[in-house]
């Protein structure tokens, strides 16, 4: 399992979404989860929103989770609909704790880490089979350190399962990509969070962005980033009884800790929690395309 060990590093994130329609939309709701978040290890120096056709209302809020969500709702009548996020982020490495607990210790529970429990919880409907929990129990044997274990069911999921695009849907479950042993990045995230906890511990599904290096000799490909998912494990803090501690990013597409090339935009329990983008159009279009772009571009700090 490998790791990147560098210092910051700022970002100009590029999103755009664009939807055509082979009708008119009389009307089109929409919910974007487009802003990074804001937490120790990241800064958002600038953040903005730019859709097409203007919406006649829009609205900022947050989510149960602190996520920073954007409202809008278009009325006038269009055939395409265009939604730009542009935002500068500082991404800071983590740091990984030194002294490790057992796995073990690290379940959330008896009154401690409140915001921690509910990440512990298997959704509805269940995603944690037999064939997870005997999965997850080849790296959570007894009493091993909580970020070995992490680390070799990362590297186990990045061996075992092949990452196809176009495999699975955001509706996919857990089990079917179990049997299939292939899938893409949301898919590896939601199995690493529901091996997680069906060992007690708890598990975020996060969503965001992966900065990509060209390779040797080669420039760099405006636009040929793209969105990507990743797993986070609660790790409580041995010094702080009252429940604090660390999530701590880690990545099975990549078999690797999340560093400072992952700008974090959004985390719940699932995909469903965080997705990019949703919305309900009127229309009697019977035909319409998504295309989805996005640029990672590394700036000085």
């Amino acid at each position: 399992m490998s790791g990147n060990d560098s210092g910051g590093r700022c970002y100009r994130v590029w999103h755009r979404t664009t939807y055509t329609y082979s009708d008119d939309v009389t009307s089109s709701y929409g919910r974007a989860y487009l802003q990074p978040r804001e937490f120790a290890g990241q800064r958002v120096l600038s953040h903005d929103v730019d859709i097409d056709p203007v919406p006649s209302d829009r609205s900022v809020g947050a989510d149960v989770y602190g996520n920073v969500t954007l409202y809008f709702h278009v009325t006038a009548a269009h055939r395409r609909l265009e939604v730009v996020g542009e935002s500068v982020v500082e991404v800071r490495r983590p740091v990984l704790p030194v002294a490790e607990l057992p796995w073990e210790r690290a379940r959330p529970g008896g009154g401690a880490a409140p915001l921690a429990v509910e990440f512990a919880l298997d959704l509805q409907p269940p995603e944690i089979t037999a064939e997870v929990t005997a999965y997850a129990a080849e790296s959570f044997t007894p009493g091993r350190p909580l970020l070995a274990a992490v680390a070799e069911l990362t590297s186990r999921i990045h061996r075992d399962f092949a990452y196809r695009s176009g495999s699975t849907t955001v509706s996919t479950r857990v089990a079917d990509v179990f049997a299939a042993r292939r899938g893409v990045c949301q898919d590896f995230a939601r199995i690493a969070a529901a091996c997680l906890r069906s060992h007690g511990l708890a598990a975020r599904y996060v969503s965001g962005y992966l900065a990509t290096d060209p390779p040797p000799g080669q420039e760099r490909l405006v636009g040929a980033d793209a969105t990507h998912a990743w797993a986070a494990v609660w790790a409580p803090d041995p010094q702080t009884p009252d429940g604090e501690g660390q999530w701590i990013g880690f990545d099975p597409t990549n078999d690797t800790f999340a560093d400072d090339r992952y700008v974090t935009l959004s985390w719940g329990r699932d995909y469903a929690d965080v997705p990019p983008l949703r919305g309900i159009i009127y229309t009697d279009a019977r035909e319409s395309t998504i295309a989805v772009g996005v640029d990672v571009a590394p700036l000085g700090v």
